[in-house]
């Protein structure tokens, strides 16, 4: 079994380099991954990637949610997998095609998860862009189409709720990876969620969660390397418990 800090992944959602080396700096022991999403990866490009391999035993887990025709997206998977990353996100969006392809670009050298429905979107916000009713009033089987459509492709998981981990366990097995944002601690959460669909780190780790993407609990913390080694000491006693 894999150490409790590992399956934590803290997200880069920073503005600057400076400001994301710092984090790499402060978290290198108390986290398995660092996640760099659009923002940082525009700013500083691979070069904060090359920081935290040269810095940290961390890995890289590589967010830019790419969605583009089938042919597009193998070539720039193809330019990701160069990097060295973990993990990179592609959108399960119109086609299956376009997840294969990415998985074909990777060639076996970073894990593809599929990005199946954004924690902040809610039932309305589907109903709003269009969806069948059956889709925007079961939020459940809208991702558990996405996940299908996403194992189907080749993807080594996706992107979930801790609401979704244990059903999409339960259909694709336990191999296919669920990664699950919208983590709060029970001691994290605020009045201002922009998050609709959150989970305890004890709550995603029992149905099955793989890996937890925890922001905001830490980087707003007066001591964020401590309320990651609090998080971490969370998981292992799930852990525990569920052995």
């Amino acid at each position: 079994m894999k150490p409790a800090k590992d399956r934590i992944i803290f997200p880069l959602d920073v503005a600057t380099v400076d400001e994301a080396k710092k984090y790499v700096v402060l978290l290198s022991e108390n986290v398995g991954l660092f996640k760099v999403g659009l923002e940082l990866f525009i700013q500083a490009g691979p070069e904060i990637i090359g920081f935290i391999h040269s810095q940290t035993q961390a890995r890289v887990f590589l967010d830019l949610k790419l969605h583009d025709i089938p042919a597009t997206v193998g070539r720039a998977m193809a330019r990701i997998a160069d990097l060295g990353v973990a993990f990179a996100t592609v959108h399960v969006g119109e086609t299956r095609r376009m997840l294969a392809a990415a998985v074909d670009g990777s060639g076996g050298r970073v894990a593809i998860l599929g990005v199946t429905v954004l924690t902040s979107v809610s039932a309305e916000d589907l109903k709003s862009a269009g969806f069948r009713k059956d889709f925007y009033n079961d939020m459940l089987l809208t991702v558990m189409e996405r996940a299908a459509i996403a194992h189907a492709a080749g993807c080594a998981g996706v992107i979930c709720s801790g609401l979704e981990v244990s059903r999409i366990k339960d259909k694709m097995g336990q191999n296919f990876l669920a990664v699950t944002p919208g983590i709060r601690p029970a001691w994290a959460v605020t009045a201002e969620e922009d998050q609709r669909r959150i989970t305890t780190p004890e709550e995603a780790i029992s149905a099955g969660a793989d890996y937890l993407v925890i922001g905001r609990p830490i980087r707003d913390a007066k001591d964020p390397a401590k309320a990651a080694a609090r998080i971490a000491a969370e998981i292992e006693n799930t852990g525990s418990k569920k052995e």
